[in-house]
């Protein structure tokens, strides 16, 4: 774990990450597998959309309520 600010996972952005969204894509993952995204306030709604109509969102969590899964 770094001390380093998480930052957003939207393509040129650079704020501070609120919220984490927990993701799988059933095509190549097991259903228990977790990747997750970064996401500032302002991006959590376009990176919640892009991976929901997908069928790929799982969870969305505040980045200080998150807990990883065991062995992530």
């Amino acid at each position: 774990m770094s001390d380093e600010t998480p930052i957003c996972s939207a393509k040129g952005c650079h704020a501070a990450a609120v919220w984490v969204l927990a993701w799988n894509n059933p095509k190549i993952h097991t259903p228990e597998r977790r990747k997750t995204w970064l996401a500032c306030g302002e991006h959590r709604e376009h990176l919640s959309q892009f991976l929901g109509v997908r069928g790929f969102l799982e969870d969305v969590v505040r980045f200080e309520d998150w807990e990883a899964p065991e062995g992530s």
